[in-house]
């Protein structure tokens, strides 16, 4: 098996789940250093924000405080295939 990537997923009500997502992609970044994302859940409402770069690079404090909710997943990438650029999301 070969992995590529790394990948964090927190259920934590009534905590930063955005922040706790930011430091866990932090300690696996030697799983990937292209790119990163985070999304959170409210319930209701799904926030995203990804980045290139390091994790340090792809996300600000001020985005970190917009991504609120109590479910949060993040992710490394590494890319195996395809180019590095920014791809586009619809809202």
């Amino acid at each position: 098996m070969h992995e590529s990537c790394g990948i964090f997923g927190v259920h934590a009500p009534g905590m930063d789940v955005a922040r706790l997502t930011f430091f866990a992609l932090f300690a696996l970044q030697h799983r990937g250093q292209e790119s990163a994302g985070i999304a959170t859940a409210d319930g209701s409402r799904i926030r995203l924000h990804t980045g290139m770069g390091l994790v340090s690079q792809a996300f600000t404090e001020a985005e970190l405080s917009q991504l609120t909710g109590y479910v949060g997943i993040g992710h490394n990438r590494y890319s195996t295939t395809g180019s590095s650029v920014p791809a586009t999301h619809s809202p």
